[in-house]
């Protein structure tokens, strides 16, 4: 897994010597192609040509009438098939789909770079702004993902055709997420990324080294002058920086030697200046393995043999082998930095531990009330042990059973916006209907998650992934109104924010069962204790956490006709409401989900009702009309026989620009491809999260000799609150492709 001492030494020193960064063997260059640039090719074998290929791309912008800038591509002939050289480093040899990807070794930590063919790979999601920070002086609780080695379905960046993936979505319970593996760098795949920043919880990153391997890297950077060490911690920062997750969890499973050990806690210290250099917010953590003076002996506690580690970076992840009085010894000794010290929890139970399973409740009892974090340490147990079908049930059951115990933190900026999407599904739906069956995984889709509330026999809250209004999923409310009382609520979301002047809420809901008109649903929004704070309508002062019942509006103020459209979206059986709420001097505090029944009863009510979508949005943020998609370009054109007579496979990178922040993701389409005129209904391609989508396999007519046939692809803008975009405001971009006929030199239009 690593490299020998002297090769790795003299790569060191041949890195450090040179004046500035350099490319990996076999990387490409950093410089970017683009639609103006010839793409190079070699000549592939007869049996693998295409009868017609496009060899140079020239971009040539027209205005048709007031309509969006196209870019028309003119193919020209060339001897063979176009093949871009895409490294598999970034893309799947089979396919070109982009992939996630890990660095093995000190050479390729020292030789990376940052270059075009990995802006895939790059989270398009800001890390979203929680309360209380991640800072406050309370408990935390970090999650260690290792599942099966990683980079498994994960590391396909546009997506899988997955059934049952492994998804994690309990975010609100969870401060820090590490994606954890044994390669030398492990670059978290941008997918977690996506998902957790936008449920306000920070990526790390692991740097490991292992058994002789690692002793032998360790020697390569440790044991010489500083110049080595801090190579290696300008990378790292360097790679967190580039990529956009928040850090690194530090591992050195391997004895070090005297020389090593005396440079590690100086390395740590640079490694973690400069991660808060160059990441706001950016975490680096030590895992306990090596003592000061060399030796690998893991201690379960934070002791003076691993203190000098914990004293030169942000926190300490123990091991999980700890008694009671571990804890209590840790807890003395952290003094200040009690909450920075998170005792490991290995949910597989491995050793002598106490907890594991459907019993890491106990773990965390007796952890917390030492008010010390954890780390809870491979929790997909829950889907490699118990298996992939009922995942979803056992992990609701997983971490319901810890919630006690798993401080929550709060939404506080708006919109917000969620269609309870898990980033999966067994089928994709728009609007409410079924758009395509099929499972899906990408786990960049998913949606902000809500508190999943647990009151036993009483109510329950789980994904469904059988009827939803947009994505794969919806939420799946299931209860009981106990006898004499007229109603439940539900708590979906913490919050803790000021309020603006005027709130406009939207809400998608459907009741399931035997008689759904029994019941009524709605919104109601609390506050923060204030002597101030007021509803619009001052006649009628609120009590302390006042609650409010939002105005139903069966249609929104006639100055925001954008909103008009949001407000009679419900079709496919789901019911559509907005509402409007003005308050004065107030906090945020709870979005809940009112289920009420229409008459009283001395008897239970049972309930189930599936969640769709939910806004909450801020009503002077949304009058601004959206920008407009442009500069779209494509690049890295692929061609291929397709599977049937007459037709042609085509994958390609599409780019684009748009004003970064004001879009939540994009949905890239095609318009279809045709070789006479006409028009077709567009397809959905896929979505994505930055300004750039790799469509792939696209399946068009083969032109005949003398034919042109195009093709018209179409990025349409998915704002952070979900209102409509015009078309005229989408991206457009329209592919020209031609047979090669004539000589060598010949033109196809």
């Amino acid at each position: 897994m690593g490299t020998g001492a002297g090769r790795a030494g003299s790569a060191l020193a041949a890195v450090l010597a040179r004046p500035g960064p350099h490319p990996a063997p076999g990387a490409a260059s950093s410089r970017r192609r683009t639609c103006r640039e010839p793409l190079s090719c070699t000549t592939p074998s007869a049996a693998a040509r295409s009868p017609c290929q496009v060899r140079e791309a020239r971009a040539r912008p027209r205005r048709d009438g007031a309509g969006p800038v196209r870019t028309e591509l003119h193919g020209h002939r060339s001897p063979g098939a176009l093949c871009p050289s895409l490294p598999a480093r970034y893309f799947d040899t089979k396919t070109t789909e982009p992939i996630s990807f890990f660095l093995t070794g000190l050479e390729e930590l020292l030789a990376w770079q940052p270059n075009s063919n990995d802006e895939f790979n790059v989270s398009a999601v800001p890390l979203a702004k929680r309360q209380p920070p991640l800072h406050s002086r309370r408990p935390r609780t970090l999650v260690c993902h290792d599942m099966q080695g990683g980079y498994l379905e994960d590391r396909f960046i546009q997506g899988s055709a997955t059934r049952n993936p492994y998804v994690f979505y309990h975010w609100r319970y969870i401060d820090i997420f590490v994606y954890f593996s044994h390669h030398t760098v492990t670059i978290p795949p941008v997918v977690w990324t996506n998902a957790a920043h936008r449920n306000s919880v920070p990526v790390l990153g692991t740097f490991i080294t292992e058994w002789t391997d690692g002793e032998k890297l360790c020697e390569a950077f440790l044991a010489g002058d500083e110049e080595a060490f801090i190579a290696v911690a300008e990378q790292l920062a360097r790679i967190a920086q580039h990529f956009r997750f928040d850090g690194w969890l530090v591992n050195i499973e391997n004895k070090l030697s005297a020389a090593a050990v005396g440079n590690l806690p100086l390395f740590l210290r640079e490694l973690t200046a400069r991660v808060h250099s160059a990441v706001p917010g950016g975490l680096v953590i030590w895992y306990d393995s090596v003592l000061k003076d060399g030796t690998l002996r893991w201690q379960n506690e934070l002791n003076d043999q691993n203190r000098i580690f914990f004293d030169a970076c942000d926190g300490l992840f123990t091991n999980y082998n700890w008694k009671e009085e571990q804890l209590e010894r840790t807890q003395r000794l952290a003094g200040s930095r009690l909450n920075d010290v998170y005792v490991g929890v290995d949910v597989f139970a491995r050793g002598d531990v106490i907890g594991g399973g459907f019993d890491t409740d106990k773990s965390l009892r007796m952890i917390r009330q030492y008010g010390l974090s954890t780390a809870i340490f491979a929790p997909g147990w829950v889907y490699e042990h118990l298996g992939k079908e009922n995942f979803l049930q056992n992990e609701n059951r997983f971490w319901g059973s810890l919630a006690e115990y798993l401080p929550t933190h709060s939404i506080c900026t708006l919109p917000l916006t969620t269609s309870f999407c898990l980033g999966m599904g067994t089928s994709t739906f728009l609007d409410g209907k079924d758009e395509e069956s099929g499972p899906w995984y990408n786990l960049s889709a998913q949606d902000i998650q809500p508190l999943y509330p647990e009151q036993q026999g009483m109510l329950s809250a789980s994904c469904c992934l059988q009827d939803a209004w947009c994505g794969g999923s919806s939420l799946q409310l299931q209860g009981t109104i106990p006898p004499g009382e007229e109603r439940v609520a539900v708590r979906l979301f913490s919050l803790q924010m000021p309020a603006p002047p005027k709130l406009f809420l939207t809400l998608l809901y459907k009741m399931e069962g035997p008689q759904p008109d029994d019941f009524t649903v709605a919104l109601e929004v609390t506050t923060w204790d204030s002597g101030n704070c007021f509803e619009g309508n001052p006649t009628s002062l609120p009590e302390p956490n006042g609650r409010y019942h939002p105005r139903f509006l069966p249609a929104p103020p006639p100055g925001l006709a954008r909103l008009l459209t949001a407000c009679h979206r419900g079709s496919h059986g789901w019911t559509s409401r907005c509402y409007e709420l003005e308050l004065q001097d107030c906090s945020l505090r709870d979005i809940s989900l009112i289920v009420s029944r229409q008459q009283p009863s001395p008897q239970a009510t049972s309930f189930t009702c599936l969640l769709g979508e939910v806004r909450v949005l801020d009503t002077a943020s949304v009058a601004a009309s959206p920008p407009q998609v442009h500069s779209v370009a494509a690049s890295q054109l692929w061609w291929q026989e397709g599977p049937e007579p007459g037709q042609l496979s085509l994958s390609l990178t599409l780019r684009w620009s748009f004003p970064p922040g004001r879009a939540r993701w994009f949905r890239v389409l095609s318009q279809g491809a045709r070789c006479r005129l006409g028009q077709t209904a567009p397809q959905v391609l896929g979505l994505a999260q930055g300004c750039l989508f790799r469509a792939v396999g696209l399946l068009v007519p083969q032109p005949a000799p003398g034919q042109s046939c195009r093709l018209e692809l179409l990025v349409e803008p998915v704002l952070q609150d979900e209102l409509p975009v015009d078309p005229e405001r989408w991206g457009r971009l329209v592919l020209v492709y031609s047979a090669p006929g004539g000589g060598p030199g010949s033109d196809g239009h």
